[in-house]
């Protein structure tokens, strides 16, 4: 597997594991066992950088990969984030990213995650009642403290990331990016290349749509967070398919699958982005793997760009409520 740099040195695979979807999201998971074995299976086929969340679940998720990764720990780095606020019953319950938030939220990831350090530590998303400089700070003491060797914010707004930086260096942002969500491209991007951060997308594939999986018939099922999304709403979703119909011409004239093309391109932007698409099966991760060896020339973006502008997608990518989260 070929490695990249984020930020101030942390190197890691080309292609990263998102471990989410293993545990909510997609509907019932594959179970413990099944998804110990893949994240095994991911390290063995050179996989370096994998990422979770005390949200996810909440809390299985850490404790899934924390249990699957302890064997390799000296192989791996391991992000997590904090940023949420949990009833007694473990029920999210809004943000939260108070300083004695995040210090507890620390210790409670290193044990779900069986470990003495969280390699890349983001900020889920921003709390507009806490000043960034202060959760800048928090994490710049748990990195003093030797609990945190980077910081990284997720889903956050480009002043609120120059604020931040300036208080404790942030190795890596984490934002939605793929062919059919290019907003980072207008501040997010330059930002990065300005400041040399590190760029984490999550749903590289369109939250399965890129990979050509999606049809207009597909029914998700109950728990599947993709019924609630607009942008899969049977009444866009015909429209949306005519951008993985094109991106299907290109794959069949390189010889691999639209998925790859899709994880091919993110790689082609920056030097400095790493994807972070998900699965539950081997299948499909040894594909997603193969798209780090997938070399698309100057003709090959631009035919893909070309066929980008020919396609406006519709729909939304978040429900309201999960939109107003993001870009503070």
């Amino acid at each position: 597997m070929r490695q990249r740099t984020l930020g101030r040195g942390l190197v890691v695979s080309a292609i990263g594991f998102g471990a989410m979807g293993m545990s909510q999201s997609y509907g019932p998971g594959p179970g413990r066992a099944a998804g110990i074995t893949l994240l095994r299976d991911a390290v063995d086929r050179g996989v370096t950088f994998v990422d979770t969340a005390e949200v996810y679940g909440p809390f299985v998720n850490e404790e899934l990969v924390g249990e699957a990764l302890q064997p390799v720990r000296d192989q791996v780095v391991i992000a997590t984030k904090f940023g949420f606020a949990f009833d007694a019953d473990g029920r999210q319950t809004g943000l939260s990213s108070r300083p004695g938030d995040i210090r507890r939220a620390a210790d409670a990831s290193l044990r779900r995650l069986r470990t003495d350090h969280i390699d890349l530590y983001y900020q889920h998303r921003v709390d507009p009642d806490v000043p960034i400089e202060d959760v800048a700070g928090t994490v710049r003491d748990l990195i003093e403290a030797g609990k945190v060797r980077h910081f990284g914010m997720s889903e956050a707004a480009a002043a609120t990331v120059r604020r931040a930086h300036a208080v404790q260096p942030v190795t890596a942002l984490q934002n939605e990016y793929s062919l059919w969500w290019r907003r980072p491209e207008a501040e997010i991007l330059p930002l990065c290349d300005e400041l040399g951060i590190g760029l984490v997308p999550y749903s590289p594939l369109g939250k399965g749509f890129l990979t050509g999986a999606i049809d207009r018939d597909t029914v998700f099922t109950d728990g599947d967070i993709r019924g609630t999304i607009p942008r899969f709403d049977t009444a866009v979703r015909e429209a949306n398919l005519d951008l993985v119909d094109l991106l299907g011409e290109v794959a069949i004239r390189k010889g691999v699958t639209v998925a790859q093309i899709a994880l091919g391109w993110l790689l082609a932007q920056r030097p400095w982005i790493v994807p972070i698409p998900g699965t539950r099966r081997l299948d499909r991760l040894e594909e997603n793997l193969g798209a780090a060896t997938v070399d698309l020339t100057a003709d090959d973006l631009g035919e893909i760009d070309a066929a980008i502008a020919r396609v406006e997608v519709l729909g939304a990518r978040y429900p309201d409520h999960l939109e107003r989260l993001t870009g503070r």
